[in-house]
């Protein structure tokens, strides 16, 4: 029996300062909006908010009307894509990601099959892109539209069945800093004036996805993206890789031109918020959540905005306007997991007010701290 291939071996602690390293997370990047959403392979946009408070958390002298224009201009938009969840992305990543994770679409779509029951897909897509390229549709009137077609369909699975068939974009103004809207949806052809890109392979996803997030394993990379059968991927890609493995022995892959810090690395703390791909974006996530918090950052279906000190989860936060005072008010309110030094703190407070100040720089600020409780 041959023996088991060994690889040098990067600590949790190492592989964590890797990632923070390559989402500007050590350090701020002074790199555009536009080119960070390029290089972290979008952000997750199930809310308005998160991706304003995460490029602020890593971006020099962050404007969110920066990254509103880029929305308001169309060279970006939010979409379905990884784990077909909602993400912001570049424009040009809009057109050549959504085919790749038509699969990721497909297999969310088979969970509504029965209420489908004898209507063709191809009938659902064809229907719905003549709805939502005659003008962006709100979601309501869509399913209503849908539903005069196939009255006996489920609702729910109506919708589900235009999202996961097409390449839908959701237009502004959702998403814009500062403006509410309802979520109204048109194709990408529609929006950008120009089609889709055919599907690709997922190789140059993945190695971009490892400028992002790794060292990760295959299961890392799965859990990112939602596709499957990416073992072959990786064999294809492993003459230009890089192999480690984690303390566990599980094989893990990287760029040979990425960096590396050495675990001692400082690490600033960094306000994320609820569902930032940093958390989301691995199989095992302790090289950010320590496994005694595991299951602090969310409970049944809200999830909590995280705190990092010295690159792992150490809190929780919220924002809040000040019902006392004024509604130009804005309290912050940090729930700590355990205690802190007092330099350590004081670094919280200081990033803290730099949050505030990036967002809310006409309000008046307050930062509090507070026992967690779940």
């Amino acid at each position: 029996m041959a023996a088991k291939t060994t690889y040098p071996v990067l600590t949790t602690r190492a592989l964590g300062r890797a990632t923070l390293d390559r989402q500007s997370l050590l350090r701020r990047s002074a790199m555009s909006p536009k080119d960070a959403l390029t290089r972290l392979v979008g952000l997750q946009a199930q809310n308005v908010k998160p991706p304003y408070v995460q490029l602020a958390a890593r971006l020099e002298d962050f404007d969110p009307e920066d990254l509103s224009a880029l929305l308001a201009s169309r060279e970006a938009a939010r979409m379905v894509t990884m784990r077909s969840t909602i993400h912001l992305h570049t424009a040009d990543d809009c057109l050549a990601l959504r085919p790749l994770f038509q699969a990721v679409c497909d297999r969310e779509l088979r969970q509504f099959r029965k209420d489908l029951a004898g209507i063709e897909p191809e009938r659902i897509a064809a229907y719905g892109r003549e709805l939502v390229e005659e003008r962006p549709r709100p979601v309501k009137e869509l399913r209503e539209l849908l539903l005069g077609r196939w009255p006996d369909a489920g609702p729910l699975a109506l919708t589900v069945a235009v999202r996961c068939l097409l390449p839908l974009v959701q237009t502004t103004p959702r998403g814009l800093w500062g403006r509410s809207g309802q979520v109204t949806l048109t194709t990408t052809e529609q929006w950008f004036g120009r089609r889709a890109e055919p599907a690709h392979e997922p190789d140059a996803a993945i190695l971009r996805y490892l400028a992002a997030f790794g060292p990760a394993s295959v299961r890392d990379a799965g859990t990112w993206s939602g596709l499957t059968r990416l073992r072959e991927v990786f064999e294809r890609l492993r003459p230009g890789l890089l192999t480690f493995q984690d303390e566990n022995g599980v094989e893990l892959f990287d760029l040979p031109e990425a960096a590396r810090p050495a675990e001692d690395t400082p690490a600033p703390p960094r306000f994320l918020p609820e569902f930032d791909n940093l958390l989301l974006s691995h199989a095992d996530r302790t090289r950010i959540i320590p496994a005694a918090y595991k299951g602090r950052l969310s409970r049944g279906n809200l999830s909590y905005r995280a705190l990092l000190v010295d690159g792992m989860v150490a809190g929780v936060w919220r924002l809040a306007l000040r019902p006392a005072e004024s509604r130009d008010g804005v309290t912050l309110t940090v729930q700590l997991f355990g205690g802190l030094s007092r330099e350590r703190r004081r670094a919280v407070e200081e990033e803290g007010e730099r949050l505030l100040t990036t967002l809310h720089p006409a309000t008046a600020h307050d930062l509090r701290f507070a026992d967690f409780t779940h």
